[in-house]
């Protein structure tokens, strides 16, 4: 009863969000077709009143919006996102080319967030109340609260501009034909850097904390105690009796910190103009293309979910007890 009951919740989370999802575009004021035949921003319209009557048409915005919003429903249990009104293309062909390069700079960011933090964390509370766990606390704290746009920006006019280590924008070198694979592999990191280092950043001070705290509960307990008197090395008893320990509560934090990654990444890719999935929905925003808007919030709402049910279901194979208390 208590599993249907959470696949309730989830079906009408999406449901919900699905509604949202295609009101709030249509309430934005403007019409699409004005922006068809301009820059981004820019209310042109090289059409007539008549030309803009077939398109709106064409693209079934001429119907009543309750009748457009069944249709919306009656298209998305069939599989079809719609066609994308500013580039004429279908919605899911533009997610699955724009959504690795988003997926791969979130991913970036978890893991380089959670081995570091995890290492600074546990380095914290082995030296609890000393220079260097203030030192770190501070540093922690200070770069949490601010940003990941801001640190961004930080490091684009430092490090790209200034300093030309990184490249200023983009995901891989343009007219660059002849390179080897590796060579590939090595352009899409050196331009990924920056990104997913202005993401790591802002959840780093969360894992920090995390671990730092758990690790200052778990340190004066019996069994750690007992592993450092039989004289095990302080990298062993981190390992097998610390962080076996936070393992728990830090992979339920790594699902749950997905959702404010992703938001980070749509501001982070507009400061790196990285071809993600956060570009192009400023560029749909900008040009009203309601279908492109509605697929892209609605894959970055599945992936959220889909992280949280992943979380929930982790939790209870790492936790047996949760299965014990379910009976």
């Amino acid at each position: 009863m208590k599993k249907l009951g959470r696949l309730t919740e989830y079906v009408i989370t999406v449901l919900i969000i699905l509604s949202i999802n295609f009101f709030l575009p249509r309430m934005m004021p403007g019409d699409p077709f004005l922006f068809l035949s301009g820059d981004q921003g820019e209310q042109i319209s090289a059409y007539s009143d008549e030309q803009i009557r077939q398109y709106k048409a064409c693209y079934g915005l001429d119907q009543p919006i309750f009748r457009s919003y069944l249709s919306y429903l009656a298209d998305l249990f069939r599989g079809r996102l719609g066609q994308s009104l500013y580039f004429n293309e279908s919605v899911g062909h533009i997610v699955l080319r724009r959504l690795p390069w988003t997926v791969f700079l979130v991913c970036g960011a978890i893991l380089f967030s959670t081995v570091l933090g995890t290492a600074l964390g546990s380095l914290s509370a082995f030296y609890r109340n000393r220079l260097l766990d203030n030192v770190l606390y501070g540093f922690m704290m200070f770069f949490s609260e601010i940003p990941a746009f801001l640190i961004g920006l930080f490091f684009l006019f430092v490090f790209a501009a200034s300093l030309g280590l990184f490249p200023l924008s983009g995901a891989l070198t343009s007219f660059s034909p002849d390179r080897s694979v590796v060579q590939v592999l090595k352009d899409i990191i050196h331009h990924a850097v920056l990104p997913v280092a202005a993401l790591s950043l802002t959840r780093l001070g969360g894992m920090y904390l995390l671990v730092r705290n758990i690790m200052i509960s778990i340190i004066p307990k019996a069994y750690m105690r007992t592993a450092r008197a039989k004289g095990l090395s302080r990298y062993r008893i981190f390992i097998r009796h610390g962080l076996r320990n936070a393992l728990l509560p830090l992979t339920t934090r790594i699902f749950m910190s997905l959702g404010t990654l992703v938001g980070g990444a749509v501001l982070v890719e507009n400061v790196f103009a990285y071809p993600g999935l956060g570009l192009m929905i400023s560029q749909a925003v900008m040009v009203h293309d309601y279908p492109l808007i509605q697929g892209i919030f609605l894959v970055i709402t599945l992936l959220v979910l889909s992280a949280n049910l992943m979380s929930e279901v982790l939790y209870r194979v790492l936790d047996p007890r949760v299965k014990d208390g379910e009976g």
